[in-house]
């Protein structure tokens, strides 16, 4: 059949308007394509250029050398050393086990340390590297290295870790650094991120932690080469950190060494401030312990001596106990009634022993009595019953102010651990705190230190440094940072009568001079040296009635934890006061038989900077004192010896 030439021609032009659509279709996809290729490829070339990089690029962060810390001479209390460590990435081990078991036959490790290091194992990734075992000596690096190729996945590092030289003389004032904790992180907002680092060390107590803003430094960074997996490839470049400052202590180390062996066994403090500038020469809490022990996480058998000993080691006891001051507190009592004009130095009070309060019985520690007494013989012979009187003369908020004016009941901003306030009451603390009226016979108790009355040896050493001098002196522990001075404790004057100061020195230079003063025993005979001082016998417990009539029990017939706290505070020279101290030991008994002779040797060995010669010492004392710095002089040398080998 013939077809219409019409219709072929219809046919045709459809044809061609359908393929002219379809073509147009497919160039306008195509022209989209280009155009979104073009986007891509070039106008958003820079953005996923970055992008790839930083799949396969990753900043690893470096940790920074922490700041050293020295002495006022230069003699380092905690420094950096290398440790050397075991890596192992399990991936690369293949059978951890076995390779676990060829090393242990190489090094010894121990079984904790495995442990910990196969429970990281399982919650990480299998490339990331684990510490296997940590301060190796370099003689197992050696061996490790030697048979590397045996030991697959095993890397030797070498990394820094603190030291502390010496040892249990600073661990009360340097404190120490561990790993950081989940606790330590817990505790920040926003920790920095150096704090994640493995195994990253900061300070956990003491100027380690107080001072971690400028011992830390700040960290450096790397950057790496990483496949799709995240493990490393190649290291590209690397910015070393900033270490941190190096700071210097105003502490004499050897002078706290002597500090610290001469109160030997006792549970005791000592603070020695210096009168010129309000340096702690000296800052010693006994008994004490090895901070390296925690350095890297002590062990439970050790944690637990430290923490089942009831002279309680890990207890700063300078600046954290706080104890009534006793009668070394009597100074305050004394010069707030002065300030006043309520007594002068020939005024006497009669003392028979006891004195009658509200209808109590308040009594002397001299059982009969001092009969007439001036102020001097009240400090001299230590007579309660003349600051009973005159505490109800002066009243306790004088006596409170007195206390503040002199750095009691106020808290010293100094970077260590747990510095506490005290305790200096007045009415208007009993009324907010126990919600009690104040009484008279709560400032009788707080006119010879006891009652509420509650001090630190740093608070006793300050006050004795402010009597000494009139000037309001104030403790520095750091004496400069990365070189640069730190302000000076010096203080201005208090503005206190200098006429009722030297009243109140003459009494304390009569308890270490005058043969009936309760010092005199422990007084330093070498001229231009003598001291002023003042003991004091804190009571732990309530002697009843019955006690006191039959009695009253002897320190050493008691049990030690019920025996009185023993006190002494003092300064020297007298005519232009260099050093002031305050020492405690905890149930020592009798302030003047247990403290006043540790302050007296320390005090020397402070103003001849070293060990003072025999002839300064009374002559009943110098066979023993040979015989102590002739066991200190051993114990030096071989501590230096001990050190000497550390350090090879």
């Amino acid at each position: 059949m013939k077809r219409n030439p019409r219709d072929l021609e219809g046919a045709h032009r459809k044809l061609s308007r359908r393929a002219l659509l379809l073509g147009g279709l497919q160039l306008g996809v195509a022209g989209a394509l280009a155009a979104r290729m073009r986007y891509l490829q070039v106008d958003q070339a820079d953005q996923f250029r970055l992008l790839a990089e930083e799949n396969r690029i990753n900043i690893r962060l470096l940790a920074p050398a922490r700041g050293e810390i020295f002495d006022r001479n230069g003699t380092t209390l905690a420094h950096n050393s290398p440790s050397y460590r075991i890596i192992i990435v399990p991936e690369d081990a293949g059978d951890v086990d076995e390779v676990i078991s060829k090393l242990s036959r190489l090094i010894t490790l121990s079984p904790e340390d495995v442990e910990r290091a196969l429970a990281e194992m399982r919650r990480s990734p299998p490339f990331l590297p684990i510490t296997l075992a940590d301060q190796l000596t370099w003689e197992d690096i050696s061996k490790v290295a030697v048979n590397a190729p045996a030991l697959p996945g095993i890397t030797p590092e070498v990394g820094l870790t603190r030291i502390y030289p010496q040892q249990s003389d600073f661990a009360h004032v340097v404190g120490y650094v561990g790993p950081v904790s989940d606790y330590d992180l817990s505790k920040l907002d926003t920790p920095d991120p150096i704090l994640r680092i493995p195994r990253f060390q900061i300070g956990k107590v003491g100027f380690e932690a107080k001072r971690e803003d400028v011992l830390r430094g700040t960290a450096g960074a790397k950057r790496v080469e990483v496949n799709a997996t995240g493990r490393v490839m190649r290291e590209l470049d690397r910015k070393e950190g900033q270490a941190g400052a190096d700071m210097q202590l105003a502490v004499d180390a050897d002078l706290q060494h002597y500090t610290q062996a001469r109160l030997g066994s006792e549970s005791a403090a000592v603070v020695v401030v210096d009168c010129d500038n309000g340096d702690l020469r000296a800052i010693a809490s006994a008994p004490s312990f090895d901070p390296n022990l925690f350095v890297r996480g002590i062990s439970v058998a050790d944690y637990r001596q430290l923490t089942d000993d009831p002279y309680r080691p890990l207890a700063n006891k300078t600046v954290q106990g706080t104890y009534p001051p006793g009668s070394a507190f009597k100074m305050v009592t004394s010069l707030a009634a002065l300030e006043e004009g309520l007594i002068g130095p020939e005024d006497t009070v009669w003392c028979p022993g006891h004195l009658e309060v509200s209808g109590r019985r308040f009594h002397c520690w001299k059982r009969a009595g001092h009969g007439h007494v001036d102020l001097n013989t009240a400090l001299k012979q230590s007579c309660d019953v003349y600051y009973y009187d005159l505490a109800i003369k002066v009243g306790i908020d004088k006596i409170s102010a007195m206390a503040n004016r002199l750095g009691l009941g106020i808290r010293h901003d100094l970077p260590m651990s747990a510095v506490a306030s005290g305790l200096a009451p007045n009415r208007e603390w009993k009324s907010r705190v126990r919600g009690q009226d104040w009484l008279v016979g709560d400032t009788v108790n707080v006119s010879i230190g006891q009652g509420f009355m509650l001090a630190s040896p740093l608070q006793l050493a300050v006050m004795t440094a402010r009597l000494a001098t009139g000037r309001r002196i104030t403790p520095r522990l750091v004496k400069s940072i990365d070189g640069i001075e730190q302000p000076s404790g010096v203080g201005e004057q208090m503005g206190l009568n200098e006429n009722n100061l030297r009243m109140v020195r003459r009494g304390m230079y009569s308890v270490s001079n005058d043969r009936r003063g309760t010092g005199y025993r422990s007084r330093i005979i070498a001229e231009g040296l003598r001291m002023g001082g003042k003991s004091g016998t804190s009571q732990v417990r309530n002697i009843t009635a019955a006690e006191r009539a039959a009695g009253v029990i002897s320190n050493k017939d008691l049990p030690w934890e019920r025996r009185d706290h023993a006190l002494y505070v003092c300064f020297a020279p007298f005519d232009k006061p260099k050093y002031a101290i305050s020492v405690i030991v905890e149930h020592g008994g009798g302030g003047s038989t247990a403290a006043a002779p540790i302050a007296r040797d320390v005090m020397l060995q402070a103003l001849y900077n070293g060990t003072p010669p025999l002839e300064a010492y009374p002559k009943g004392d110098r066979s023993r004192i040979k015989a102590q710095q002739e066991r200190l002089e051993r114990e030096r040398i071989k501590r230096s010896q001990n050190q000497d080998s550390d350090r090879a």
